[in-house]
């Protein structure tokens, strides 16, 4: 089957979906009101130096201060500087500056000091309460290639196997790289001519160099360099050969990417359509229904099994079990089967849920050393399609697999969820601002369809003060459209996810 790039723009969401042989394996999604701050480049000031924790605080003008660890100031670190390109680089090729200082013998009293200006970037945004982590050293991507502008490095992607390409990759890249920078060929590199890899950089050290010039007059802290919006991002990331189609709701982002595909790759536009049909593109590809079970605990195996995903403060935990299925021959080997079903299963849900940090995956229990081996080769093979960097430990005879899975942005349930108000936050709900845009949503859906000139929507106190606040401007826009007028009526009876639309 195709693997497809599906793009839905809404006035005030926008949200991109990678489907890869018909099923939907990542969800990107980005709201209007915030901002996405990975790979942001921003000139900030160090507030406070804390020698205990070998880490900085420093100000980028966002609420919360960002932190800047040890290690993210030293030379050596560039095979961890950017979460979105650590799968892009090849321990093999590496060509480091030498220097006699190390995250381990470094102190970040000696590097930094308070008051002191610093360019940094963030590598990775803001989680549960903690402000964002960023790094000294800038990565700035293509689509062909990530330029490393303050570290002496050249790799290859991994995903591109073949020997003589990977051989004549390296040799292009040391040809055209400037000194003491860094090169990192991404996977939609291979193939592309000497002439494509010389003009993306020559893009790419022009911003680097604009990139400079206006630190030198910003104001402190100012954002320096914004990274692209959701659409062109996952244009630039993830629409290469392997993917054959890209299909956008939207004319004005149509023709944005489309544009942007005339700097980059002018052969992939032919490739980009236009949706213009009624029912909603997302349920179209049936990723609404994904992402409602992506916030589910439960999943179900095809066997009758099912793992139950838990995210707590400090990890992920997910437990495997047989449920309804009884097996044919013996236990030991049902055991087996549903590890080896869950096996699959847990990594997609990694990709899908966007789950990273650390997590725990507790197996069934099995009796033969060599089953407990079948399993945890089987779940690193599994990992390997995976873009974000994982680590896994070997399996314990508890039945226990520890992992990590490198955050490279917030997972779906914290984006998309709450504390539950009805269980003393024992559980959690879908938050506000996902009812309401989900209301948002079906009402854009539907308007058109319904008679009468008037559309009633009930909605709890809480959901009528979001869509009254953050979608006033999208229901003002619908009443211009359609002439119809529409109402939010406030019911404090209502569950915080019940609502009603009528005429």
């Amino acid at each position: 089957m195709a693997n497809e790039l599906v793009i839905n723009i809404s006035p005030f969401e926008s949200r991109a979906a990678l489907i890869e042989n018909g099923n939907v394996v990542e969800i990107y999604i980005e709201r209007n009101h915030g901002s996405h701050l990975i790979g942001n480049v921003y000139k900030g000031r160090v507030l406070k130096v804390l020698p205990g924790m070998g880490a900085a605080f420093v100000d980028i003008g966002l609420e919360r201060s960002a932190f800047l660890y040890v290690a993210d100031v030293v030379e050596e670190r560039y095979d961890e500087l950017f979460a979105d390109w650590t799968k892009e680089t090849d321990n093999d090729i590496r060509m480091s500056i030498n220097s006699p200082v190390t995250s381990a013998t470094a102190h970040i009293e000696d590097l930094l000091q308070e008051g002191q200006e610093v360019l940094v970037q963030v590598a990775r945004p803001p989680l549960s309460g903690k402000g964002a982590r960023l790094t000294s050293h800038i990565t700035l991507p293509g689509h062909y290639l990530v330029l490393m502008p303050t570290v002496n490095h050249v790799g290859v992607s991994r995903r591109i196997d073949d020997d003589a390409e990977r051989a004549r990759l390296k040799e292009v890249l040391l040809t055209i790289k400037p000194p003491e920078c860094g090169l990192i060929a991404r996977t939609a590199s291979g193939g592309a001519s000497l002439e494509k890899l010389a003009s993306e950089l020559e893009f790419l050290w022009q911003l680097w160099d604009n990139l400079l010039k206006k630190k030198e007059t910003a104001a402190t802290p100012s954002l320096l360099h914004r990274e692209l919006d959701i659409s062109l991002r996952v244009v630039r990331d993830l629409f290469t050969k392997d993917v054959d189609h890209l299909i956008v709701d939207d004319l004005g982002v149509y023709n944005k990417i489309a544009s942007f595909l005339e700097t980059f790759n002018p052969q992939l536009k032919y490739f980009v359509e236009l949706y213009q049909g009624e029912e909603p593109l997302f349920e179209l590809y049936g990723i609404e229904h994904e992402l409602q079970r992506a916030l589910g605990k439960k999943v179900w195996l095809k066997s009758g099994g099912y793992i139950i995903i838990e995210p707590t403060e400090a990890l992920v935990v997910i437990d495997v079990n047989t449920g309804r299925y009884v097996g044919k021959h013996n236990l030991e080997e049902t055991i087996l089967k549903t590890n080896l079903e869950a096996v699959k299963e847990i990594a997609y849900q990694l990709r899908l849920r966007s789950i990273g940090g650390l997590i725990v995956i507790d197996f069934i229990d099995m009796e033969k050393e060599s089953n407990r081996e079948k399993v945890y080769n089987a779940l690193r093979e599994a990992l390997k399609k995976d873009r974000a960097k994982t680590s896994v430990l070997r399996m314990s005879e508890l039945g226990l697999i520890e992992m990590t899975r490198q955050r490279t942005r917030e997972s779906l349930h914290h984006l998309l969820t709450e504390p539950c108000p009805y269980c003393d936050e024992k559980g959690f709900i879908r938050s506000r601002i996902t009812i309401a845009y989900d209301i948002l949503r079906e009402i854009m859906s539907e308007v058109g369809k319904l008679p009468g000139e008037h559309i009633l929507v009930e909605v709890h106190t809480e959901i009528a003060k979001v869509l009254l606040d953050e979608g006033n401007q999208t229901l003002e826009g619908l009443e211009s459209q359609y002439h119809k007028k529409i109402t939010v009526r406030s019911n404090p009876d209502l569950h915080l996810e019940q609502y009603g639309i009528s005429v």
